[in-house]
């Protein structure tokens, strides 16, 4: 008997399911099998989320099983999408935009002090993600999902895309290298994607192939591309001039990797790299942005080491756990002092008019004009 399955094996999946599909033999009715631990009180709706999903993929004829763990509507599609997918290949795909949905106008942002990385595979993760603070949220694609999982992650996200409103968080997507990656973007782009995080790359060519991609898809995401090896940072400025790139960062654990070196505390061994994606951002007006701080429970150090980022030109940083968001927040933000020269600065320049004028006994010229402005745009929202 042919069948496929989707979703965690695992019971204690909350806010999961798993699903299970198979032809049906000749001459017997479909059959449906629940497991829900809310079948009590959700068990018509759940009866007609599976029929309805079912129908729309053509795929009625088949018979089901749900191990259900308390999974919202997104997910249990998204599961048995996944499963009649790989039971069927030839499956049309069902996720489509959403009119007036929560994610379909671009919610692009100048400010990108936070982004935190969520796994594409993990829905209960995607819940309260817009109540975590980040400026952007990263569904992400690549590392941290599973090779064999990486179809049940794009078809997850798809639906989250449709359905989670994120509140104020930038939606980014970080897509997986080459062809798979190209296909994640047609695939997503329509689905309100606000920026699209490019992993490993090296050349000019691949950021073109994915803007590209985004146009073929009718999307208007931005490309956050992620330089990880020594020939990406030794073409760093062609990539940041490259179409569509907004924003660009340092992926440190693979570049030191690469170089054969031991990644620091005081990142002496990636000094050089990070300078170089910084003054070709900068030089091709986007966004330089650092990189994640690995060790979790370090809060301390990663405050320190997000100040350090801050004094180096970086615009923000990379979280790996929603707790860092406001510690970075907190790190990055420019103290009382500093804004209250920021806007002396700003006022002198605009009485002066173009001429030259002084601030605390300092000549203000265009560059400290601009840093000020710099100082201001950083702070908090609101």
């Amino acid at each position: 008997m042919n069948s496929a399955s989707a979703g965690p094996l695992d019971a204690s999946s909350r806010s999961d399911c798993a699903v299970r599909v198979w032809e049906t033999s000749p001459g017997e009715a479909a059959a449906r099998t629940i497991n829900s631990k809310v079948l009590r009180l959700y068990g018509t709706a759940l009866r007609a989320e599976i029929e309805a999903s079912l129908a729309a993929l053509g795929a009625s004829d088949l018979s089901l099983a749900l191990d259900d763990q308390g999974a919202l509507p997104f997910t249990l599609r998204a599961r048995i999408e996944t499963a009649v997918r790989r039971l069927r290949p030839e499956t049309r795909r069902t996720i489509a935009k959403v009119a007036n949905g929560p994610n379909t106008s671009s919610r692009r942002r100048s400010l990108r002090r936070t982004r935190l990385y969520l796994p594409g595979n993990t829905p209960k993760l995607f819940i309260n993600a817009g109540l975590y603070g980040a400026d952007a949220i990263i569904l992400d694609l690549e590392d941290a999902v599973a090779p064999a999982e990486k179809d049940a992650a794009r078809i997850l996200v798809g639906h989250a895309l449709a359905a989670v409103d994120f509140g104020p968080s930038e939606r980014m997507v970080r897509v997986n290298v080459g062809a798979a990656g190209l296909a994640e973007i047609e695939a997503l782009a329509p689905l309100g994607v606000d920026v699209f995080v490019l992993p490993k790359v090296e050349t000019p060519a691949a950021v073109a192939a994915a803007h590209d991609a985004v146009l073929r898809a009718g999307g208007q995401a931005g490309l956050l591309v992620t330089l990880e090896s020594a020939r990406g940072v030794m073409a760093a400025a062609e990539i940041a001039a490259a179409p569509g790139v907004v924003a660009m960062t340092l992926g440190l654990e693979d570049y030191t990797a690469d170089l054969g070196a031991t990644r620091t505390a005081d990142g002496v061994e990636s000094a050089w790299a990070r300078g170089q994606v910084l003054n070709a951002a900068r030089a091709a007006g986007i966004q330089p942005l650092g990189s994640v701080y690995p060790a979790i429970d370090d809060d301390a150090g990663f405050a320190r080491w997000v100040r350090r980022e801050r004094d180096l030109g970086h615009e923000g940083v990379a979280c790996l756990h929603p707790r860092q968001v406001a510690l970075a927040h907190a790190a990055l933000a420019p103290g009382d002092a500093e804004v209250a020269a920021a806007e002396r600065v700003i006022a002198a320049a605009a009485r002066a008019a173009g001429g030259v004028t002084s601030v605390d006994g300092r000549m203000v010229d265009a560059p400290v004009v601009a840093r000020a402005r710099r100082v201001l745009a950083s702070k908090e929202p609101g």
